[in-house]
């Protein structure tokens, strides 16, 4: 595996915000950032590839980042999630902790191996990132850059960091059916990698562009 450069402090406090207890129903942008209500939210202490990010696994390229969205969405969206506000970053988002059913978001995020623990985050969660990488799970059994250097190389494929002026329109969930596979990086695993409609393991929620084939292939580079 390459050598990566752990990035420094994501999250800048920009004004201090006062702690502030808040829920709402949740709906993913990406893997570390989310609405809680009308509320745009960036978890604590993790950093998340981008939502176009890949990465690079045996000379191909992984969509990682749309699988690191895909698996924060499977835990939130349509659901309500209980909030603890932190700070606010420099785009104005509220930083925060935040659970679905008592499931730490950003620790989940880390058990995945879908997410890099931030200087700032608490022992635990660096203890989580260091099973992940030790286990190779995730993004830990890949080549990649960390997101902020990946921001900073391509700062027009990073429009999930934009700050929306506008409340978002309700987002429909599309059913999962039972027995289907919540992230690629599970059907992959299973070798049941690429999924078409109607096969068992297909999750429509893993269909980004709704061709009926979930989980496609690799794209070579």
């Amino acid at each position: 595996m390459k050598s990566w450069i752990l990035p420094a402090l994501l999250v800048a406090a920009v004004s201090p915000a006062s702690a502030e207890e808040f829920a709402g129903a949740g709906r993913a942008v990406d893997g570390d950032s989310l609405f809680v209500g009308g509320r745009e939210v960036r978890l604590f202490g993790i950093d998340a590839p981008e939502y176009r990010q890949t990465c690079r696994v045996n000379w191909s390229s992984w969509s990682c980042g749309s699988d690191a969205a895909a698996a924060l969405r499977a835990m939130v969206d349509a659901r309500q999630l209980t909030c603890s506000s932190r700070d606010r970053d420099v785009h104005g988002r509220t930083v925060a902790s935040c659970r679905a059913g008592g499931v730490d978001l950003a620790a989940a995020m880390l058990e995945k191996g879908l997410a890099i623990a931030l200087d700032n985050a608490p022992a635990s969660y660096a203890a989580l990132a260091d099973h992940s990488k030790a286990q190779r799970a995730g993004i830990w059994g890949s080549e990649f850059d960390a997101p902020a250097v990946y921001r900073a190389a391509n700062p027009r494929n990073s429009g999930a960091r934009v700050v929306s002026a506008t409340v978002p329109r309700p987002v429909v969930a599309r059913s999962v059916p039972s027995g289907a596979f919540r992230i690629c990086a599970e059907a992959r695993a299973a070798g049941a990698a690429p999924m078409r409609r109607g096969q068992p393991g297909y999750n429509p929620q893993l269909d980004g562009d709704n061709d009926g084939i979930a989980c496609e292939p690799y794209r070579r580079r």
